[in-house]
């Protein structure tokens, strides 16, 4: 039986490449949650008001993969610490966030938000990462679905 984690860390597209490969993901879906406009589209969600983050939804085996080595993922691939800010990318869309769907979830992020925190790894930087109840996910345009492997390109850290 598989399990869903939903992810943003900024571009989708990287979100879903760093995930894509690892072994136990079943598949992966761009979208859009957290926000406030039902069936938002990419041009919705990049004006600003629709307060949606591009997530990743993942779908994984914990037999093969647990969410906890997600979570190490998550944190190893983006900067936790910039407010709705990813490299290049700027705008609330861009937000680090975790969508918990259970409470099992919920508690393994925060422990590992705050194990995170405690290390020296982002010296006196707050990570200013949301951990909250899983909304409504909205899958993006096909397009934007496994958008480097379709380009046969690689993630970027400046997506």
């Amino acid at each position: 039986m598989t399990q869903k984690a939903t992810f943003g860390a900024g571009c989708f597209w990287h979100v879903e490449e760093a995930f894509r490969h690892i072994k136990g993901v079943v598949r992966t879906t761009v979208g859009y949650s957290g926000g406030n406009m039902k069936n938002p589209t990419y041009r919705d969600v990049c004006s600003g008001r629709t307060h949606h983050a591009e997530v990743v939804q993942v779908e994984f085996d914990p037999s093969v993969v647990s969410y906890d080595e997600l979570l190490e993922i998550f944190w190893r691939d983006h900067d936790p610490t910039t407010l709705n800010r990813q490299g290049p990318d700027v705008g609330e869309q861009y937000r680090s966030v975790i969508f918990h769907h259970d409470d099992a979830q919920k508690a393994a992020a925060i422990d590992s938000r705050e194990r995170l925190q405690k290390t020296d790894r982002f010296k006196n930087r707050k990570i200013v990462t949301e951990i909250m109840p899983a909304q409504e996910f909205y899958p993006a345009e096909e397009y934007h679905q496994r958008y480097f492997e379709r380009r046969g390109m690689h993630a970027c850290r400046a997506c």
